[in-house]
């Protein structure tokens, strides 16, 4: 289930009372939303014609800023404001803490104690790690505490209100990331061209490279074939070198010569 999927329902009953509350009772009524257990998505209640009244209803026009506070802001934008905001009671102050950290896990997947530390005023360290374990338990979001390197692994967040004229900056960042998508895709779809021209490339080479191969053995072997079958072994012959006389014995002994 997609994280927040029944906020919308926890708000109805306050759309339903909005409908007869008009000055002090629309006051008291945005009191009371900011403050309900489950209550995280105001847009709907923000965008009624008696709520938007008391933006020029000098008496109640901070509860109307309280609205806004919970809608798109956070912790930090309330310290910075406090003076002109009613004071916020604990259930509140808690609530505002968890949307803070959705709105920060917008900004970046990793958020170090340290910045959530300083974003909500946490005293501790343990404090906050309640805090967090809190908002995963209640499916504001999903992360991972990794104590060892002291940061918040963001997963998943519900998704909060959108301030007026943020919708205008979302289609700009889509519209940049389409085309930056699409110059991606083309760039990977030439290199993909690429790849196989000079796979085709390639291929053909080995082709012919292995015909030739095969052209070269296959004649090397008719050739060794044909040397085999034109050559006979001759019988040995001596040399005449070999033939050499031999003067036979004589059979009259040895011969004497005359002396004068």
């Amino acid at each position: 289930m997609e994280l927040g999927a029944n906020f919308d329902a926890r708000l109805e009953p306050f759309l339903l009372i909005s409908k007869s509350a008009k000055g002090a009772g629309a006051a008291k009524l945005i009191q009371d939303a900011t403050s309900a257990p489950g209550v995280f998505v105001f847009a709907e209640l923000l965008a009624l014609p008696n709520i938007q009244e008391l933006a020029n209803n000098e008496q109640h026009a901070a509860f109307f800023s309280l609205l806004q506070l919970f809608s798109y802001r956070t912790y930090k934008d309330y310290l910075e404001n406090k003076a002109s905001l009613p004071p916020l009671n604990q259930a509140q102050t808690t609530k505002l803490k968890y949307l803070t950290i959705v709105s920060l896990a917008a900004e970046r997947r990793i958020l170090p104690y340290s910045l959530l530390l300083q974003e909500l005023q946490m005293p501790t360290i343990r404090e906050l790690e309640d805090l967090i374990i809190d908002a995963i338990y209640l499916d504001i979001l999903r992360g991972k505490l990794d104590q060892k390197e002291q940061q918040l692994e963001i997963e998943y967040t519900m998704g909060r209100d959108l301030e007026p004229g943020k919708i205008e900056d979302i289609l700009a960042a889509l519209q940049n990331w389409a085309s930056t998508t699409e110059s991606v895709l083309s760039a990977l779809d030439q290199k993909l061209a690429e790849a196989a021209a000079h796979n085709v490339k390639v291929q053909a080479e080995n082709e012919a490279h292995e015909k030739a191969y095969t052209a070269n053995l296959k004649e090397a072997q008719e050739r060794q074939k044909g040397d085999k079958g034109g050559r006979r072994p001759q019988p040995f012959a001596p040399s005449n070198s070999d033939n050499m006389d031999v003067d036979e014995p004589s059979m009259d002994g040895p011969k004497i010569r005359n002396r004068k």
